[in-house]
């Protein structure tokens, strides 16, 4: 939010000035981050692309970046709805805007994405480890994220870079969206850019402290996992999955007994 009060004649003036002052700061740090695209252990491993004019590239990227951020604006509305409407805490969208670490976190993330998606080194990564300083959600950029996703009660949520999470979704503190193994090539070196993390289809809610693994994972749409599962394999479709109620003893003290 503005420290200004901007009134609605002025606020294209006011976001052309913001987005012009944002262009200045972003554009010579993409410049600085371009090369790292062929120096780069891992390009050096797997064969680096040919290299480019920094400065030249970095032109070509921000204008793309900046052309997108009207369609992560329509996204982040939606996430401020679903968070409302999935939150009967919350009075007004506002609250949900200002206050929720867990909107926090996902913005980041879609901007953070963007520049994944144009293969910008070394910077998505900067803003994700920022956003989990801050939140304690940790999203890797690589991550596709749908529609309308809110995280409530947002921290300890970890989210692996090739994850994929549909439409209309929802999880809570704790969850783990992660990878079993990865395979390792004959140098011994973690084999990069093969799917490693679940997908999990439209309409999910995944509750507290659950664990999902593997990239071969699929949680089906409109499915319910339960609270503190660890799960390694795929669910249909519309499924519960939850373990079994553990058994509760309750002992009522006699009045001679210690406190």
């Amino acid at each position: 939010m503005s420290h200004e009060n901007v009134s609605m004649d002025d606020l294209a003036v006011a976001l052309i000035k913001r987005l012009s002052h944002a262009w200045r700061l972003l554009r010579p740090e993409i410049e600085r981050a371009i090369p790292f695209r062929w120096k780069g252990e891992a390009a050096r491993t797997e064969g680096p692309p040919a290299p480019v004019d920094p400065r030249t590239e970095s032109y070509r990227v921000i204008g793309e970046f900046c052309e997108r951020l009207s369609h992560v604006r329509e996204l982040v509305v939606e996430d401020i709805r679903a968070a409302y409407n999935g939150d009967p805490a919350a009075l007004t969208f506002a609250e949900v805007q200002l206050a929720y670490p867990g909107l926090l976190a996902i913005t980041a993330h879609r901007i953070a994405h963007i520049l994944y998606e144009l293969d910008v080194p070394v910077i998505p990564r900067i803003m994700s480890e920022w956003t989990h300083s801050r939140t304690g959600v940790d999203i890797h950029p690589g991550a596709r994220i749908g529609r309308s996703f809110f995280i409530d009660h947002a921290t300890g949520v970890v989210i692996g870079e090739t994850t994929e999470i549909g439409d209309r979704v929802k999880i809570y503190q704790g969850v783990t969206l992660g990878a079993k193994s990865f395979p390792l090539d004959e140098h011994g070196h973690p084999v990069k850019h093969i799917k490693r993390h679940p997908t999990v289809e439209d309409d999910v809610v995944i509750y507290a402290n659950a664990t999902i693994l593997g990239g071969d994972t699929v949680i089906g749409r409109g499915s319910t996992i339960g609270g503190n599962v660890f799960l390694m394999e795929s669910v249909p479709p519309n499924s519960f999955v939850a373990y079994h109620r553990p058994e509760l003893h309750i002992k009522q003290r006699s009045s001679e007994e210690p406190q």
